[in-house]
């Protein structure tokens, strides 16, 4: 690549050195640069790139990329200064891939819940129109009918636009991702074109890095800032801060609500265990989709497929042949005449949600089981949070590990049962053991109730001291189902 070409794609303060005709590869870590490249010096929230420009320099960098240049200046190297790093590497990575973006209708999706069912949804619903579509998201990225693993909600902007050309070669027309609140703030979509941009809902989490709601607000707001003219913002009204995210974009202004005026509108009809009668615009659906959470997800599908120039009725058939993404209310049943439901909920709103469906729809015929950990290394605010909803939906509750990282695990639990009262306590169990948590659930259950195992949904590992073991909540419940 043309190195005054990409250079081109930032503002430098200044450039030290003469910039060679072109590199052969960017890099943001040094252990993977080779002769040739060009690295951008990031700083991240746990290591500082300038820390290692000499290491990279010795592997054969021949441009540096950095907010802070060396004191010591190595002749045969050009350093480019530039006010944010992070910023820089979106636009250069973007520049280096030849702009992928440019070449496809690219949506993103941020909100706290909600962004894997919308974004997945949306890459099923252009696929059902016979198109080639990419999808990046925390479940998996696809490029077309490709699975690529996921590791990250957004990726890296190297990883991020390498995945968006391997789409542009594989044809795809489309792509919808899901834009995490620190992708934003760490300038990780920096350089891309968005057609359009959906706002979920905002509810607490990720506190651990952003540390006020009000900074993890402005995070999701600046994705719609940036949105250019041409696309579109469309945002779910009933969310409190809803209308606060179209306050200063220069896109087109959309809405979708259940409960007030908006563009896009939908009424729940007849909900159930194995589905949700729907009204879109007037037009009755049935769906596969359990849950106004749910309902929520498939408006915000409905409604930018119409933006995206398709039509009402074949919108609508379309709508009806989705089905639940991985981890997200997968039910299991049993012989026994009772149900799991596998879902990923890991905030205080998510529970709400779930929970709270699962009581319309059972009534006063079956008994709800919850079992439901809280992540290591993050929020430790929202435990006692998510155990007290738990418990406040639940007629069972049993409080276990769910990725305790490098923490210990008991003491996770602790902190949840802090926000039990001794009469919340009466019917909660601690087993620390997930797999023996979820096996003293289904000894609980009686045929008519619903076993709800929450927090891990499509993930299939458990993060123990910082190593991963397999582990899969669906896998676990046929088992136990099965013996």
């Amino acid at each position: 690549m043309n190195t005054q070409y990409m250079i081109s794609a930032i503002r430098p303060i200044s450039v030290c050195g003469t910039l060679p005709e072109s590199v052969d590869c960017i890099e943001s870590d040094s252990r993977k640069v080779i002769p040739g490249s060009l690295f951008v010096a990031v700083r991240g929230s746990q290591v500082d790139g300038h820390q290692y420009i000499s290491r990279a320099i010795e592997q054969g960098a021949v441009v540096v990329v950095c907010e802070d240049v060396p004191e010591l200046l190595q002749a045969q190297v050009a350093y480019v200064q530039v006010k944010d790093s992070a910023e820089a590497l979106g636009y250069l990575a973007s520049r280096f891939y030849g702009d992928p973006s440019q070449d496809l209708t690219l949506v993103g999706v941020t909100g706290t819940n909600g962004k894997t069912t919308t974004a997945t949804l949306l890459y099923e619903m252009f696929r059902l129109f016979g198109e080639k579509v990419g999808l990046l998201s925390t479940v998996c990225n696809y490029v077309d009918s490709e699975a690529v693993p996921s590791t990250h909600t957004t990726p890296d902007p190297l990883t991020l636009n390498a995945l968006l050309r391997r789409m542009v070669e594989a044809g795809c027309r489309y792509a919808f991702m899901e834009v995490s609140s620190h992708a934003v703030h760490q300038h990780r979509i920096a350089g891309l074109k968005f057609a359009g941009g959906i706002f979920t809902n905002l509810t607490r989490d990720h506190l651990d890095y952003h540390k006020t709601v009000d900074a993890y607000l402005k995070a999701k707001k600046m994705f719609f800032d940036a949105l250019p003219a041409g696309a579109f913002a469309l945002t779910n009204v009933d969310d409190k801060v809803g209308e606060v995210m179209l306050q200063n974009t220069s896109a087109k202004k959309c809405t979708y609500s259940l409960r007030t005026m908006s563009d896009f509108k939908a009424r729940i009809i007849e909900n159930r265990l194995d589905g949700t009668t729907v009204s879109f615009d007037n037009s009755e659906v049935e769906t596969h989709f359990v849950g106004r959470f749910n309902v929520y997800n498939l408006l915000a599908v409905y409604a930018t497929t119409l933006l995206l120039g398709r039509e009402k009725e074949e919108t609508l058939i379309n709508m009806s042949l989705l089905v639940p993404v991985a981890g997200r209310f997968q039910t299991v049943y049993s012989p026994r005449g009772y149900v799991a439901v596998i879902d990923y909920a890991h905030t205080p709103d998510a529970l709400d949600n779930v929970l709270s469906t699962l009581r319309d729809v059972l009534g006063d015929k079956g008994r709800i089981i919850t079992v439901v950990g809280a992540g290591g290394n993050r929020d430790k605010g929202k435990r006692p949070i998510m155990a007290q909803v738990s418990s406040r939906w639940s007629d069972e509750l049993v409080l276990t590990s769910d990725n305790p990282r490098n923490e210990n695990p008991d003491d996770i639990l602790a902190d949840m049962a802090a926000g039990l009262d001794a009469e919340a306590m009466k019917h909660s169990l601690m087993i620390t053991d997930r797999r023996q948590a979820i096996r003293a659930a289904v000894r609980m259950a009686q045929p008519g109730d619903v076993i709800l195992i929450a927090g891990k949904g499509h993930e299939d590992y458990q993060e123990i001291m910082g190593v991963k073991y397999h582990f899969d909540d669906r896998e676990e419940v046929e088992k136990i189902f099965s013996e």
